[in-house]
């Protein structure tokens, strides 16, 4: 596996992420020792960077990941986040944070977190404060490096001003390219890329099906993306791209995730799985090489994202 650097703070990790949310929350029921053997199969293949948060079940998800990693934790990369409460508000005060951070090493069986990110901005709390708190546990060294999510350019360069920031985390995808926006201001704080989801919520694997089929704890049940209207054009350009990697022997999500790696040095995506021969397919997409027709033929087929939208309806993504 190849490694990328994501900021100037040191932070190397391997070129291909895991994603652990979907092993407890958000995609209807999971069984947790599929999890473990899916994180487990990511490591054995060269994987080293492996992300939770507080949030994923409340503690449970951490307690998980640090079953999994825990004879080869010193060998891989931990990132965790904060921000959130259990009623889905946000909760970024210092007093918290330090709460939440504890909560998390001990969830995680670990004596310091890699990579801590706040999970959402806090419009309720200066982000100087927050990066003020982070800032205390790198210098107490329980905390390597500090991420934020979903945060816009002067949340960035207000933070980076108080604790340099490693890496930002947002959604982003083939069906996904709000983002890129915001590539200019990560190249002039020289802060890495992590694209959540990015095989589209699991449309770009070519096992979509239309929302109602998902059991309705799956987020998918309801989302735009898999509704009548939006499914059936989604589908359509998922068969085209799954022509384009057929011709180059791989299957969509390898594609899907060779294209995001050919947008930058900067930038490691962390698809997510409960599936160790899933987590192999993915593995493989490190080692695709995308040539310039072959961008161009994806830029023919989703000129710029996926039909409908990630929020939903009267949402945006406004970064500030």
């Amino acid at each position: 596996m190849k490694t990328r650097t994501l900021g100037q703070q040191g932070l190397t990790t391997s070129a291909l992420g895991y994603g652990s949310m979907g092993i407890s929350s958000f995609y209807g029921p999971g069984e947790e020792h599929e999890g473990i053997a899916a994180i487990q199969k990511a490591y054995e293949l060269g994987v080293t960077f492996f992300d939770t948060a507080e949030m994923y079940g409340w503690g449970e998800n951490e307690k998980i990941v640090g079953r999994a990693v825990k004879s080869f934790r010193d060998d891989v990369v931990i990132a965790t986040k904060f921000g959130f409460t259990p009623e889905f508000g946000l909760d970024s005060r210092p007093e918290h944070l330090r709460e939440v951070v504890e909560n998390s090493l001990r969830y995680l069986g670990m004596d310091h977190i890699d990579v801590l990110y706040q999970h959402r901005p806090d419009p309720n709390v200066p982000i100087e404060e927050v990066a003020g708190a982070v800032k205390e546990f790198i210098d107490a060294g329980k905390v390597k490096y500090f991420g934020l999510s979903e945060a816009g350019p002067d949340t960035m360069r207000r933070a980076h001003a108080v604790q340099p920031v490693s890496v930002l985390q947002t959604e982003y995808s083939l069906f996904d390219r709000e983002v890129e926006v915001l590539f200019p201001v990560l190249d002039e704080l020289g802060i890495g890329f992590v694209p959540y989801s990015p095989l589209g919520r699991g449309f770009l694997t070519g096992t979509a099906k239309p929302g109602a089929e998902y059991d309705q704890s799956d987020m998918r049940h309801s989302a735009a993306r898999w509704q009548p209207g939006n499914f059936e054009k989604n589908l359509d350009a998922t068969r085209q791209l799954s022509e384009l990697a057929a011709s180059k022997g791989a299957t969509v999500a390898q594609l899907a995730l060779a294209w995001l790696l050919a947008q930058g040095e900067h930038i490691v995506p962390i698809p997510g799985t409960r599936s160790a021969t899933r987590v192999q397919e993915n593995v493989g997409a490190a080692d695709l090489t995308l040539t310039p027709a072959d961008l161009n033929r994806v830029k023919e087929i989703l000129p710029s994202g996926g039909f409908g939208s990630r929020f939903p309806a009267g949402m945006s993504a406004e970064w500030q």
